[in-house]
């Protein structure tokens, strides 16, 4: 026999008037480097055995002793699809359990490295395509959303009726977390704003001869709207990512999994004292938050205006109801409850690394926003509808 190319495992027999490939010994997965190698070696000398040329009377398998697996997707590698698939029958010398599992091995590299082809689209179907799907997200969000609040609320309504279960300590550091060290950003935050809205109104009253309305524009816009609305928004940024990042990193280390195990709901160890503390903490800051912003004004008016703080005073005392300090802390609780929920949901959400960690606390900040404004421009028309 003359051979071109001669192992333990392939042989290329020229010596008949028709080549043949002679495929021997154990086709595993102990020797499937050495196969490649051989395999390479083989193309090199004798060319592509796939071609349209060879049939399965060119190859011997008579003298395969093992087949495994691993063997099989070198086999395959080796002869292609076409001729590896006229190998599985009986007439090629292989048994039927090497011949199926040949054929297994070869159904499924074709269908892994068969591209999925895509039937191209237009844009318009592109873009109603990606609108479908954002609006499928979003209704999706707002039922998990939903749903969480419904769990929260009936949790907290089991709670209340059980103060022995009140997990008072865990309440009070969260308060100090989400109010007590808040105070001087809100404050300083809500002064700057007020002292903005002063000179601003300030200096287009001054063209009607009206700059002494400075005080009621003022005072109205922070108790009715903007001290409430910016807190909530510093909440959201602040807290809401806190407690996400908290309860991602607790999943992440699986420590919320050992609080089921113990027979402890997650609810009431961990969300339902962050909700309390914020309900808590967030009307407090809205208070002090209209305090600094009608002091910014103030300050203003007295520098600017030459309408001194006993001055400022009077008229609000004088022309400003009790409704509007009611109409804006009555939103407080609503946006805090609101900015716990979501920031909890996302951190419940995390799951695996983290990358998921950052995202949900990304997403728990925007949706935190986007919920209270919206809240926030609800509420607006239906006060404004109600003449309150």
């Amino acid at each position: 026999m003359t051979t071109t190319a001669d192992s333990e495992l392939l042989a290329w027999d020229e010596s008949g008037g028709r080549p043949t490939l002679i495929v021997r010994g154990d086709w595993t997965l102990d020797k499937y480097v050495a196969l490649g190698e051989q395999i390479s070696r083989l193309r090199a000398e004798a060319g592509d055995l796939s071609a349209a040329q060879y049939d399965a009377g060119n190859v011997d398998l008579t003298g395969l002793e093992a087949l495994d697996t691993a063997g099989a997707s070198r086999l395959y590698e080796l002869l292609g699809g076409e001729l590896a698939g006229k190998l599985c029958g009986p007439e090629s010398g292989l048994s039927a359990e090497r011949g199926a599992l040949l054929q297994t091995v070869a159904s499924a590299m074709e269908a892994a490295g068969r591209p999925t082809r895509k039937r191209p689209h237009g844009a318009l179907i592109e873009m109603l395509g990606r609108a479908g799907l954002a609006m499928e997200t979003f209704w999706r969000e707002i039922r998990a959303l939903l749903g969480f609040m419904g769990f929260t609320l009936e949790a907290l309504a089991h709670g209340l009726l059980r103060p022995r279960r009140w997990r008072v300590t865990s309440v009070v550091a969260q308060i100090e977390t989400t109010g007590l060290n808040a105070v001087p950003i809100i404050c300083l935050l809500n002064f700057l704003v007020g002292a903005v809205v002063a000179f601003l109104g300030a200096t287009v009253l001054a063209e009607f001869g009206a700059t002494i309305y400075t005080v009621n524009l003022v005072t109205f816009a922070f108790l009715r709207e903007l001290a409430v609305l910016l807190t909530a928004i510093l909440m959201a940024g602040r807290t809401a990512s806190t407690f996400t990042a908290e309860l991602g990193s607790m999943k992440v280390n699986e420590e919320i999994d050992a609080t089921r195990v113990l027979g402890l709901s997650p609810v009431n160890l961990l969300v339902l004292p962050r909700v309390l503390a914020l309900l808590v903490s967030l009307p407090i800051l809205t208070f002090l938050a209209m305090i600094a912003g009608i002091l910014g004004g103030a300050v203003v008016c007295a520098l600017h205006l030459n309408i001194s703080l006993v001055m400022f005073l009077n008229i609000f005392h004088d022309q400003i109801e009790l409704r509007h300090f009611l109409v804006g802390m009555s939103k407080a609780p609503v946006f805090a409850f609101v900015i716990a929920v979501i920031g909890c949901l996302e951190g419940m959400k995390v799951s695996g690394s983290a990358l998921s960690v950052g995202q949900h606390t990304t997403a728990s900040v925007v949706h935190s926003i986007f919920v209270v404004i919206l809240l926030d421009s609800v509420a607006a028309l239906f006060f404004m509808e109600m003449e309150w």
